[in-house]
């Protein structure tokens, strides 16, 4: 049996207030696509709830701190302001929680279940009307999904691709030694930020609608 494991880490822009005054004047930085990716959490809210499992999602924004960064990666030019020992508190209050929730539950998924599968839930400001799958080299079980996935994607009209051998992140490649590649699959998936914030080339609910059905089907031709 497959256990599903959705994380979406650029969910939000937010700000602990404590941090705001590093920002001041930046504002729409913060609100842009350097700042969060609108519409993942959106997405990894409807994946969760179709699965009826927990979604596991960053708090703050990527520019207070970039969950996917390992070291000084970490951290933007407004993070790289605030003192060392600040910067240590938000990865105590945000980072590790995050990370801990992703490991207990791969951890804990894994001796309930044969395999599971990791999806990383992204949007794209890149590309237009498009389904990006990525999975990382030497994951038999990810590309398999992958490729089913695209393939019923493409089935359904969806401009889908499924690239192979990506090097993922950081936080990914961090998980990806500790499981074994044929029990833990990690699939990021990109979806076009078009979709979400214009309904360009689709209105965002019947994309969603697709994804979800989608997975559903590989599921159950695996």
């Amino acid at each position: 049996m497959t256990a599903y494991l959705f994380s979406c880490v650029n969910a939000t822009c937010a700000i602990p207030e404590a941090y705001r005054e590093i920002f001041r004047g930046a504002e729409d930085v913060v609100q842009s696509r350097e700042g969060w990716e609108p519409g993942s959490l959106n997405l990894g809210q409807a994946f969760a709830m179709k699965y009826r499992t927990p979604l596991v999602h960053g708090d703050v924004t990527r520019l207070l701190i970039d969950f996917e960064q390992d070291g000084d990666a970490r951290w933007s030019k407004f993070a790289m302001k605030l003192p060392e020992g600040t910067r240590v508190k938000i990865v105590d209050r945000h980072e590790k929680p995050f990370r801990v929730q992703l490991m207990q539950r791969i951890v804990g998924d894994l001796k309930r279940n044969e395999r599971v599968l990791h999806l990383m839930i992204h949007t794209d400001p890149e590309t237009e009307g498009r389904v990006t799958l990525d999975t990382p080299a030497d994951a038999p079980l990810a590309e398999k999904i992958g490729a089913e996935w695209c393939l019923k994607l493409r089935n359904r009209e969806v401009d889908a691709r499924h690239f192979r051998n990506v090097a993922l992140s950081p936080l990914a490649e961090g998980l990806a030694r500790r499981f074994p590649a044929d029990r833990y699959a990690q699939v990021r998936l990109l979806v076009s930020q078009g979709f979400f914030l214009e309904g360009r080339p689709w209105k965002w609910e019947k994309l969603k609608k697709i994804l979800l059905e989608t997975l559903k089907e590989t599921d159950a031709a695996g």
